[in-house]
């Protein structure tokens, strides 16, 4: 007998499925910094076929634009955005990285100009098939994800 998982369907919402499994949280970060009242369904390391385990997020009222979805794309850059409206999805895209990271993140570097001025920080982005680096626009140091991965 096979088990089926029952997740309350969303008239009209977001759905980001395919989301590496452990990164779920982080985009629920993410999320709730723009919006602390969302209704948020997180389901953590479920099955799937691409990758033995998924997070899924479903955001309930918030039909995320493309520039929403690329805050999340440093945490899961392959994952799936399905758009409901009616309980059906009527748009899907992946996130992909962007080409920069505007008022995202905060500059690693302590002594980056970026802490003591009041200006929006901004990451360019370099990726390979191995890693993904991102450049400090102010002081031009380079850092890996992984150090703005929690």
């Amino acid at each position: 007998m096979r088990e089926t998982m029952a997740v309350e369907a969303i008239e009209t919402g977001t759905v980001i499925d395919h989301i590496p499994a452990g990164q779920g949280l982080n985009i629920l970060a993410r999320i709730q910094s723009h919006n602390a009242q969302a209704r948020v369904t997180v389901g953590l390391n479920l099955p799937s076929k691409g990758s033995g385990q998924k997070d899924i997020i479903k955001v309930e009222g918030w039909l995320f634009s493309e520039q929403d979805a690329a805050e999340m794309a440093l945490y899961a850059p392959k994952a799936t955005v399905n758009i409901i409206q009616g309980y059906r999805v009527v748009n899907k895209f992946q996130i992909g990285l962007p080409s920069a990271f505007v008022d995202i993140f905060a500059c690693p570097n302590s002594n980056c100009i970026s802490h003591a001025e009041p200006v929006s920080s901004r990451f360019y982005v370099k990726a390979d098939s191995d890693s993904v680096q991102l450049r400090c626009h102010f002081c031009e140091r380079s850092f890996s994800d992984s150090l703005f991965k929690h």
